[in-house]
């Protein structure tokens, strides 16, 4: 019986290279998409030595215009059936929405929302038709609430979790379902390509292998919602609750201003 196959974005490295390790114990093949081609070499060599699972490496930059299409007819090319879709890959900026480069914002805006809604439409399109199929997206503790100095990347995140409640609630009748993983600061490199020296807000951050864990067991579980660690949960759920003003007022002190 073959084994069914999942592909992970952004899994070179932090909580995509986590998800791939436990897909791989957990009886996955996997489909490597990551720009760095010799960490992915490095992963698919040490998932096959120590699970047994086969690691088809492909490296993209999911931040260009059509890098989802090019990903998906590679993927077809090989006759890999994707079972499992893990939109990781994202990056986030801190600093002053007018201050930050202008085609950094976008290319986040690319990847972090168009090139995730590509590859939901294209996958998300053949496990339908199967009848059987999961997606997990990325998105954030941010997902709930507006983030001064992160203001396109935790909007590109709400987006993540709007659309992927959405389409879960669409696909479950064919067999599919969708889950969003949400969680708050994570110890990854993920800070160090934001810029990001918050000392209030990496005070409550946790590691990348019990969110991951998190995430995947959500998934199939087939819950459409996770939010990793008590804080994260608490965050969230208060956000509901209190005036959008004061919630933007928090979310600026947890981060911390930048100069004018």
């Amino acid at each position: 019986m073959s084994r069914p196959v999942a592909l992970v974005t952004g899994a070179s490295i932090g909580i995509g290279r986590e998800m791939v390790l436990q897909l791989a114990q957990d009886g996955h093949d996997l489909v490597l998409v990551a720009r760095s081609e010799d960490k992915l070499k490095e992963l698919a060599g040490e998932i096959r030595q120590k699970y047994g699972a086969s690691g088809t490496v492909i490296s993209s930059d999911l931040g260009k215009p059509g890098s989802a299409q090019a990903l998906y007819d590679a993927v077809k090319a090989r006759g890999i059936a994707v079972d499992v879709l893990v939109n990781n890959a994202g990056f986030g900026l801190k600093g002053r929405f007018v201050k930050l480069s202008l085609a950094e914002q976008q290319e986040m805006i690319q990847l972090n929302i168009t090139t995730l809604t590509e590859l939901c439409w294209l996958f998300g399109r053949d496990m339908a038709t199967r009848g059987q199929g999961r997606i997990l997206n990325v998105g954030s503790i941010a997902s709930f609430e507006p983030g001064p100095e992160f203001a396109v990347y935790s909007a590109t995140k709400a987006y993540v979790l709007s659309f992927s409640e959405a389409i879960d609630a669409e696909l479950r009748g064919q067999g599919v379902n969708v889950t969003t993983l949400c969680p708050g600061a994570v110890l990854t490199n993920f800070h160090d390509r934001a810029n990001n020296d918050s000392k209030l807000l990496l005070a409550t951050a946790m590691t990348a292998p019990p969110v991951a864990r998190a995430g995947l067991k959500a998934m199939f579980a087939k819950r459409p919602v996770v939010i990793p660690g008590l804080i994260n949960w608490i965050a969230a759920f208060a956000v509901r609750l209190t005036p959008r003003r004061l919630v933007t007022k928090v979310s600026y002190l947890m981060i911390g201003k930048s100069p004018a």
